[in-house]
């Protein structure tokens, strides 16, 4: 791999789209890490809600950040899908999620990547051990959703994955997707998630809502029951509503910190094309 601009030079520059972000961690993590490797990154937030971009906007920061001189930037919601058309070449993991999360700007050319399956995957694998996969209900079928919905499906003893999704289009697509890949006998749609919820062994939030600009719940808290583990890919903040009424309820819980730096130390990796140690990241994460 080419190596970015400043690498033992100047700077590396990288960065996140999307929006509601502005209490991301991404930013402390990705450049204090550069800092303990002796590397100087700079690390920017574009959150469109924030400074009142459209989304229309998407390519013109594409365009604006690879003329300057990134590395790349990371993209979340609600972008891991929109930006696909814009790329010129995915990553095998990219392509088999059909969502990205991470641009690399490579000899004039932008290559996508998805670091959210495997973040999640290893999350999943150090936070909850041991946990009954039989039957999933994950609720939120965007870019976080299909990354989520992989890395169960791929799971051991995963058997059913329930997917549910205010967005019926988006969901049936996401189902014929991953039936096509892992068989129709083991995912189905769940239009009703009071019915999924009394089926599942396990919750899953794939969705934005928690996230400080979208406070609330995906799920109405009266499904969630004592014998659900339950998952959550938002981090900001760690204690969603989601998972209060999950923990108060006495459900083994896992937040989104352990995914956010996984998927963080992926994309640091392919900015730099330098390892980093991932306990490190995860101390910054936890000293933010």
């Amino acid at each position: 791999m080419q190596k970015p601009v400043g690498i033992g030079s100047e700077r590396v520059l990288a960065g996140l789209a999307g929006r509601g972000i502005v209490e991301s961690r991404s930013p402390w993590m990705h450049e204090q890490e550069a800092d303990a490797l002796g590397l100087r990154l700079v690390y920017a937030l574009f959150d469109f809600s924030d400074r009142n971009w459209a989304d229309e906007d998407l390519p013109k920061l594409l365009d604006a950040t690879q003329r300057v001189g990134f590395s790349g930037i990371n993209v979340t919601f609600p972008f891991k899908q929109a930006v696909v058309p814009l790329l010129d070449d995915l990553s095998d993991s990219a392509r088999a999620v059909g969502a990205v999360n991470t641009v690399v700007f490579q000899q004039g050319r932008r290559i996508g990547h998805n670091t959210d399956c495997s973040g999640f995957a290893e999350s999943f694998r150090v936070g909850l051990p041991d946990a009954d996969l039989d039957c999933v209900l994950q609720v939120g079928c965007g870019g976080a959703g299909a990354a989520t919905a992989h890395a169960v499906l791929a799971m051991p003893g995963t058997g059913t994955l329930l997917l549910h999704d205010t967005d019926h289009v988006r969901a049936d697509t996401l189902c014929g997707q991953l039936q096509d890949v892992y068989g129709a006998d083991r995912i189905a749609l769940c239009n009703d998630p009071v019915v999924g919820a009394r089926r599942a062994s396990g919750l899953v939030n794939s969705t934005p809502m928690g996230m400080a600009k979208f406070p609330g719940l995906p799920l109405p808290a009266d499904l969630i029951e004592a014998r659900h583990w339950v998952a959550d890919v938002v981090y900001f903040p760690l204690e969603t509503q989601f998972l209060a009424a999950a923990r108060a309820k006495g459900c083994r819980t896992l937040d989104g910190g352990g995914m956010a730096v996984n998927q963080a130390a992926e994309a640091f990796e392919l900015f730099t094309d330098l390892r980093v140690d991932r306990q490190r990241m995860r101390n910054s994460f936890a000293a933010f």
